[in-house]
């Protein structure tokens, strides 16, 4: 068994990670649910949503924590 060091990441990447990644898989699994429901227009937003949201937070981790 190993263990993984993360005393290397400060509080507020960890913090960001946590909400982008919230807020993409909930994106997503909100955009299953209206697919579901037959709302097509309002599932494909909600997709869209999660792709513009995971290409943000790669474009902030790419601007200040590189």
């Amino acid at each position: 068994m190993t263990v993984t060091n993360v005393s290397d990441i400060s509080a507020d990447l960890f913090i960001l990670g946590v909400i982008f990644i919230l807020l993409i898989f909930s994106l997503l699994s909100l955009g299953i649910l209206r697919m579901f429901q037959q709302r097509f227009r309002a599932g494909w937003i909600s997709f869209g949503g999660a792709v513009i949201s995971a290409v943000v937070f790669f474009l902030i981790l790419d601007r200040w924590y590189v």
